[in-house]
Formats: structure tokens, sequence, C-alpha cells
């Protein structure tokens, strides 16, 4: 008997692809979103020093208590609204899973591409509605999709990946105050613009927001994610969080990047600086259209074909990010230091001006 495990699997599963980013060496890489600069010094020297504190033999803290009151004082709410994952991803497919299992959830495409995928693992199945042709929403339109869905769920990600367009916050309580559904704003990107939810909890409690350590505080590689919203909403989640999902480790330096904030205050004016030098520069090249971002990226596309800038710009030694089917014909780019950005604007003024 030939034993083949996919034969076994949930059939849908079976047509998920396997998450297996290229390689590409020697490259300046600008195609995910991630803070350019080092981590902080001082604070790296303060994570050393607090190293030897950390238990390794032992589970870590799975409520993650001392993370989640660093968290609260920096956002400003309680320490019982907030849940911490090993990464936002985690905490999307808990969403899906609690909210979506067995059922249907609205998600505002183009976006964010794990809501979807997520969806698919937790059983739930994903209703994608189209974004307005600036990437705008239209609350009306949403609360209806909810409706006729019967969806227990919604996401909206604000600054929307990979558009860069936040979502007002009269849009998003008109949103909240419209529906029933569990609603996810997903602020992975706020430090770097776009409008803070968390004044919305108290009032609405199908209000959830989610934020990171990955993108503004430099920590990708340690995958801590957060999420906030009621106590309720929170105590439920707890039923399937995982017991230890958050290591110590990484439960350490979260809190200790949140002692230096004004360190890493400045790293994101100059992201921020550097985000609209190449907005300025790019939007004057031949046949480049630039969109408008709150984020530390740029929604950009050519007369081009997608494909082949990217590929332009790879023998530049420039790593972009080609959003194939997601948003056919456009590419996205984040914000590098101050020389990686000029070197990422050289390269698409030849890759654009070679067709000249």
């Amino acid at each position: 008997m030939t034993f083949n495990p996919t034969e076994l699997m949930r059939e849908d599963l079976q047509d998920i692809k396997p998450y297996q980013p290229h390689d590409y060496p020697d490259t300046i890489k600008l195609d995910a979103n991630e803070n350019p600069y080092p981590f902080p010094q001082e604070a790296l020297e303060e994570i050393k020093n607090r190293l030897e504190k950390v238990n390794f033999p032992l589970y870590p803290d799975p409520m993650a208590v001392e993370l989640r009151h660093s968290i609260s004082r920096y956002v400003g709410v309680r320490p019982e609204q907030v849940i911490v994952g090993n990464g936002s991803d985690e905490l999307i497919f808990y969403l899906a899973q609690a909210f979506g299992s067995g059922g249907n959830l609205v998600i505002s495409s183009p976006t964010f591409s794990m809501y979807r995928i997520h969806s698919q693992i937790a059983g739930a199945e994903a209703v994608e509605l189209p974004r307005e042709e600036d990437f705008g929403v239209n609350p009306r339109v949403l609360a209806k999709a909810v409706q006729a869905a019967k969806a227990r769920l919604l996401v909206l990600c604000s600054p929307n990946n990979p558009t860069g367009n936040a979502t007002s916050l009269e849009v998003i309580e008109e949103i909240l105050a419209s529906t029933n559904a569990v609603v996810v704003v997903d602020q992975a990107y706020l430090e770097f613009g776009g409008v803070d939810c968390t004044p919305l909890l108290d009032k609405y409690p199908n209000l959830v927001i989610l934020r990171t350590f990955s993108k503004a505080f430099g920590l990708a590689g340690l995958r801590v994610g957060y999420m906030l919203a009621s106590e309720q909403l929170i105590n439920d989640l707890l039923r399937i969080k995982q017991p230890y999902n958050l290591n110590s480790f990484s439960q350490m330096a979260a809190g200790v990047a949140l002692e230096y904030l004004p360190t890493f205050k400045e790293q994101w004016q100059q992201i921020i600086a550097n985000r609209d030098y190449i907005i300025k520069a790019i939007s004057q090249l031949p046949g480049v259209e630039v969109f408008p971002t709150d984020a530390n990226y740029i929604l950009f596309r050519t007369d081009m074909d997608a494909g082949e800038v990217h590929q332009k710009l790879l023998g530049q030694k420039i790593l972009v990010r080609n959003l194939g089917s997601d948003l056919a014909g456009y590419l996205r780019v984040n914000a590098g230091t101050k020389e990686e950005s000029e070197a990422f604007v050289k390269a698409l003024s030849n890759a654009v001006n070679e067709v000249k």
C-alpha cells in the first residue's frame, strides 16, 4: 500500500501553495516593508543585560503579563484589552477560527493576502469586496456585504497593504455602527500614518485592532504582534490561544523596544522623509504613476510590464514587490535608508528611460 498524505488532507487545503519566497542575495531589499535601520544599539545592549534573567528551561509567561502592561501604556488602553501573538498572523488566524470557521467573512480587496489564506485554513469562506477606484472603501457597501453574506467577521487594513491609503475614523465608525459583526482594523503601519482607532474601543465592543512590532520597531525577526479589543472579546479568544504562544525572549525584547520609544520615533521620521523623497522623485519620471500613501511603502506602476520593471530593478540589485495577480501591473517599494532610497530612484529612472 502506498501512503499519500495529500489524499488525507482537507480538499480545500490541497490547492494552497506553501509560502516559499525567492532568495535574492546581495540586493537592496525593499520588498517587505521592514524597518531599514539597525536595531538601536542602546536597546540591544539592554536586551543583552536582561538576557541572563530569561529562564530558558521554563515555559514563557502564557499571558505575557509584563509585555501586555507595557503595550497598554504605549497605546493607552487597559492591559485586559491586550493579547499578544507570534506575529499578527497568529492573531488573524485565531480571529478566522473563532468568527469565520464554517461561515463567511468579508475582506476589502486588494489587501494583505494572509487574511484570505488564514480564512481558508480555518475553514471560512472569504468574500472579497473590491475597493473603489481610489482604493477607498464605501461603509454602506461593506455593511450590506456583511449582511448579505451573513458574515460574522469583517477585515479592514488601514493603512492598507499594498495600496498604502488609510481609512478615516469617520468611515470606520460608520462601519462599526452599522453591523453586529466583529470588525478587525489592521493597523500594522500606524506609526507611519493614518488615524489611531483606539478611541473607538470603549464605544464599539465589536472593534478589534491589530498592531505589530515587526514594522516600525524593527523586530520582524522575533515575530511579535498584538491585538486590542474589549475585555470580553479578548477573554473569548483566550479559549483558543495556544498556551505558550510567544517565547520569553521575544516578550522581553519587545518590552525593551518600548522603553526606547524616542529613538524609534527618530527612525520613523527619517523613514517618512525617505518615503516622501521617493514619491517626489519617481513622480517626475516618464510613465510612472504614484499613489498616495500613509505607510512606509509606496504603490506605483509604469507604462512597462510590471514583471519587466521588477527584473530590470533586480538587474541593478534592487528588490521590490511585484504584486502579480493580487494587483496586476502594480509594484510596491518600501522606503529604505537615504542611500537605499536614492539607489532605488536611480535604478527605476534607468529602467524607465531605457525604453524612451
